[in-house]
């Protein structure tokens, strides 16, 4: 994701260089305003706001009025998003005044929906707010500009929402991912839907949709629509009484609002950790974030600020009347030059009418081949639907298939495993690359089988490390067990593959096992690939437990001990910390005495 964003301003700044050689001024402007669009996606204000600034001189040297007024209205958005709403609103009223002299009826509509936007963030403006959005809505639907229509309508969604109208925000948000597509503003509108259903207190609906649009802004590492989509969802947790969850949530939004300096995401997330934290009991942290709270929070609507608001409505209606007068002037000059426009337009129409014909000759040999393509791609379908189970768990795949999408979920409960070979790297540089990956697709075969006869979830292998789930997508009662079992089985399998390896006087293959329980969230990732997955603490502190294991042993986490000790031997290791958590125990779960079908089953494994 970052790695993306570089790549693009790196591309960007080749383009700045080559314009600037050949002299294509307009070219330049682009490429400038680009590397500020990058910039401010990446949350770096400061170089966003200088990048645009230079492509601003750059567009009013050369008279391109869209250009200066699409600049100074990025330049108003940056502010409105730092709090300094009187230097927002100044801005967008510069940009809709160079909108409204040269006839700029896109520029026009997204200067009145910026201008909506700085007065709908107060229920008591909400009225003007509406006044603004409405004008510009039939604009953009008329231009056929999507994106900007769907900010609009979220706009009025969210505005209908906090009067408790829940049918009229529905449906200006159902406009809203209609206009936006597949697109990351979907983000936006994702996450103001699950502001309603948590405010209908429905918090399993609104995690729905604040996952959707985290899951979306992650791609584009995108920090402040992340921060926006993790303050949903923890308010959401919280509602459901998931307390620890929500606090771990909150202060992983904290870090993008503050890397953003975001002060309005700050202010929600520190009242929510100050709630939270009360729920919890926990008063002196409850104290810390209300005061932090109050410390950064703050109004738009004072009057200080209603005083400078007038005043710069009041000059931009004065000079609004002036310019009219001026045009009055230009009447004439202007019909002249619609005559002209008009024998243009006649011989625009003929070259029209020839380039339709040569594109309906071009499209009609692309139908051809397509049919024949379409052809071919009917017989690949029940091979790219068995391969899809080979990816994907038979629930997740027949919800993608049936859907379109697969809905992200929560789980109060499951159990995460890693395996890691000590140190593989010396092992990699003995073997041929051939022979390196043939053993060790042999070892994650055996896993495999394992994994399936306990009943555990594989998902995924990284390197030499391989990480399976118990209890997931399906709930299972005894995942923990069937885990730790699946453990003892692998440790067993690695015996048999070293006395092997032995024989040939090979080295030993030495394997850590780590295990954890605990809430994890999983769901689809990818667009082009997909891949099945989980996040949360729980996933990190089973890799903690891993990497601080031994060889040929089982280390667990106090949650883990606390759930399996009355069924097996378990020696107590010491504590570690993990970020957010704290101190954690460990213990080594010991191999029972016992024969199972599971431990029989080996013999079959290959070797």
């Amino acid at each position: 994701m970052s790695t993306s964003a570089d790549s693009a301003f790196e591309y960007a700044q080749r383009a700045v260089e080559h314009s600037a050689k050949t002299g294509y001024k307009s070219g330049q402007a682009l490429s400038v305003k680009t590397l500020g669009n990058i910039r401010y996606v990446q949350g770096n204000y400061i170089e966003a706001i200088q990048y645009w600034q230079e492509s601003l001189n750059l567009y009013d040297t050369i008279g391109d009025k869209t250009g200066v007024s699409t600049i100074l209205s990025n330049i108003g958005v940056v502010y409105y998003n730092q709090g300094d709403k009187i230097k927002a609103l100044d801005y967008y009223l510069r940009s809709l005044k160079v909108a409204e002299e040269n006839k700029l009826k896109l520029r026009e509509a997204i200067a009145l929906n910026n201008l909506g936007t700085v007065y709908h963030d107060n229920p008591e403006t909400h009225d003007k707010a509406l006044d603004y959005f409405i004008k510009a809505l039939p604009m953009l639907e008329e231009l056929g500009d999507r994106d900007a229509f769907g900010t609009t309508a979220t706009n009025l969604g969210e505005i209908y929402t906090a009067r408790n109208d829940e049918k009229t925000a529905l449906l200006y948000f159902e406009k809203a991912l209609k206009a936006f597509e597949d697109s990351i503003s979907m983000s936006y509108t994702l996450n103001k839907m699950g502001n309603l259903y948590f405010q209908k207190k429905n918090p399993e609906k609104a995690i729905q949709y604040h996952l959707q649009a985290y899951n979306m802004t992650l791609k584009l590492d995108a920090k402040l629509e992340m921060a926006e989509s993790l303050i949903g969802l923890a308010d959401a947790y919280r509602e459901q009484g998931f307390l620890k969850t929500a606090i771990s949530t909150y202060l992983q939004a904290e870090a993008f609002a503050r890397e953003t300096n975001s002060f309005a995401q700050l202010e929600k997330l520190y009242n929510g950790l100050a709630i939270t934290y009360k729920q919890e009991e926990d008063f002196p942290n409850a104290l810390k974030y209300q005061n932090l709270y109050s410390s950064v929070k703050d109004s738009l609507y004072n009057s200080a600020s209603d005083q400078k608001l007038s005043r710069l409505i009041f000059n931009f209606e004065i000079e609004k009347k002036e310019n009219e007068i001026d045009l009055l002037t230009k009447d004439k000059a202007l019909k002249e030059l619609e005559i002209a426009r008009q024998k243009f337009a006649k011989n625009a129409s003929l070259i029209g009418l020839l380039l339709i014909i040569a594109i309906a000759v071009i499209l009609y040999r692309n139908y051809r081949m397509k049919a024949k393509t379409n052809a071919i791609l009917d017989k690949k379908n029940e091979e790219i639907e068995r391969l899809l189970l080979n990816i994907l768990p038979a629930e997740v795949a027949n919800e993608l298939k049936t859907e379109g999408m697969a809905t992200p979920k929560y789980f109060e409960q499951a159990s995460v495993l890693f395996t890691d070979f000590k140190s593989f790297t010396k092992m990699a540089d003995v073997l041929s690359p051939q022979e390196l990956v043939a053993e060790l697709n042999e070892c994650f075969m055996a896993f495999d089988d394992i994994m399936s006869a306990h009943k555990l979830e594989k998902i995924k292998t990284i390197g030499d490390s391989y990480m399976c789930a118990g209890g997931i997508p399906t709930p299972d009662p005894d995942h923990v067990k069937n885990i730790v079992n699946a453990a003892f089985d692998i440790i067993r399998y690695m015996d048999k593959w070293n006395k092997k390896r032995a024989e040939k006087q090979q080295a030993p293959w030495e394997l850590r096992i780590g295990i954890h329980v605990g809430p994890v969230v999983a769901g689809v990732v990818g667009k082009t690939k997909y891949a099945y997955d989980i996040w949360g603490s729980t996933v990190n502190i089973a890799s903690r437990m891993e990497s601080n294991g031994e060889p040929g042993q089982v280390n667990v986490s106090e949650n883990v001990y606390d759930m399996i000790k009355g069924e097996y031997p378990c020696t107590y290791r010491g504590k570690i910390t993990a970020k957010n958590i704290g101190e954690i125990d460990m213990y080594f779960v010991h191999q029972p005495d016992y024969q199972n079908k599971f431990a029989l089953s080996l013999e079959a494994l290959p070797l």
